[in-house]
């Protein structure tokens, strides 16, 4: 009987199938690796044959550590989880994580003529189990390596949450000398289709042969395996669940495109922060009792009433910054009661911030009633922040500053995160 890890080929009444015999937790159940990445599987009543075509090769032994080359860079790599550095061990079908520079040099060749090497295992975890506290953790973690003068790094992380951890870490680092970019897989690294090769030489490329110095996301620019974005960290947003190029600038432009292949790099804008001799200054405080409502139909005053205690809250309104709270009729007769929840809720110290639920354009509350009802309760607007980025910003200043100083610094410009001036020369990204 074949093991897992063999090439086996699998015969039914309707087809027969080629593939790696993958472990099955269901003794009723054959499972199949294809060539394609995907897995497939056959109940074991339907199976007429299974023929061995080829056995697994034993595993490898670990390759040699590796000798510093005096004439290259060094990059550390941070691992939060994620698929970027996870490969399949054929020999038993499932996914190993490999955190070491010795394994990530066997799974990315090409990064050993790019840099020296050094690599830290924060946590393997799924970004969406991120908190404020691990933001924290990063910034330190990075703050010891610029101190040791790597030259620049890497941060692999999930890409659920990968845009909400560069917004925090773009305000916690207000300075460094050298490049921090985050960079996550879409696909696994199993499937034909990954896209965390590509994304992580980019990263590293830009690098060793750039004067990029700030943090920021390095992601695939199309769906084709040619040209990756360097995406700003706080004007960054995942469109799409499962694209390669999920990841796209909003309300701005990308800071530079990198193609791997020919060895370019193409900055797309002048204004982006350069190397230099300045010390980093990192401020990782971040405060915990910060929220983030959405608003939607049907609300209660009670979602806002939650939020007591709370030392910060960000509303991602409708249109231009709304919330219910008028009653234009029968039914709308327990919006007069969310108002006074608001106002409750500012006149207790917490600092309630209004974003939009729209991706593009900004917050305008002068315009409707509706939105000069809200400034009058106290809240502030956010702009043309992203919600999630707001949340970060909010938190951190909070963190690190007295109320009085967070209501001014909401609404200013610090990492890029605000637009001043809105263009509407271009057409929305195309993402199907």
């Amino acid at each position: 009987m074949p093991n897992p890890g063999d090439k086996v080929q699998i015969t039914t009444k309707k087809e027969t199938v080629e593939g790696i015999l993958m472990p099955s937790f269901d003794n009723n159940t054959i499972i199949l690796k294809l060539e394609t990445g995907y897995n497939i599987g056959f109940n074991k009543k339907d199976v007429a044959k299974i023929t061995l075509i080829k056995k697994a090769q034993e595993e490898h032994k670990p390759i040699s550590p590796i000798s510093k080359n005096p004439d290259l860079p060094t990059i550390y790599i941070l691992h939060t989880g994620g698929t970027i550095a996870s490969k399949v061990d054929y020999r038993t079908g499932g996914v190993v994580a490999s955190f070491s520079p010795e394994d990530l040099i066997k799974i990315f060749p090409e990064l050993n003529s790019i840099a020296n090497l050094h690599s830290e295992l924060i946590s393997k975890m799924w970004s969406d189990d991120l908190r404020f506290k691990h933001f924290t953790l990063i910034a330190e973690k990075i703050e010891a390596q610029i101190k040791k003068d790597v030259n620049g790094i890497i941060i692999g992380m999930g890409t659920d949450n990968l845009a909400v951890a560069s917004a925090a870490l773009s305000f916690i680092i207000e300075q460094t000398p050298i490049p921090i970019l985050l960079v996550g897989s879409q696909r696994s690294s199993d499937r034909g289709s990954s896209d965390a090769a590509l994304n992580l030489l980019s990263a590293a490329h830009l690098i060793a042969h750039s004067d990029f110095a700030d943090v920021a996301i390095c992601m695939h620019a199309s769906e084709q395996d040619t040209d990756c974005y360097l995406l700003p960290a706080t004007k960054t947003y995942k469109l799409h669940s499962s694209r390669r190029d999920a990841f796209q600038p909003v309300n701005t432009l990308a800071l530079a495109k990198i193609n791997y292949q020919t060895k370019s790099i193409q900055f797309l804008t002048k204004d982006y922060k350069k190397r230099s001799s300045l010390k980093p200054i990192i401020k990782p405080k971040m405060e915990e009792k910060v929220g983030l409502l959405k608003i939607h139909v049907n609300m209660v005053p009670e979602q806002f009433s939650f939020f007591e205690g709370y030392k910060g809250l960000i509303i991602e309104g409708t249109g231009l910054g709304h919330t219910p709270g008028q009653v234009p009729n029968p039914e709308c007769e327990i919006h007069k009661k969310i108002y006074p929840a608001i106002k409750k809720l500012t006149q207790s110290g917490c600092v309630l911030v209004m974003t939009t639920q729209c991706l593009y354009g900004t917050v305008n509350m002068n315009v409707y009633d509706k939105g000069r009802d809200l400034l009058e309760l106290g809240i502030i607007s956010g702009e043309d922040m992203l919600a999630n980025t707001a949340l970060v910003k909010l938190s951190w200043l909070l963190g690190n500053y007295k109320p009085e100083e967070v209501k001014k610094l909401i609404s200013q410009n610090l990492r890029g995160e605000i637009n001043l001036k809105h263009q509407y020369d271009t057409e929305f990204v195309n993402i199907k």
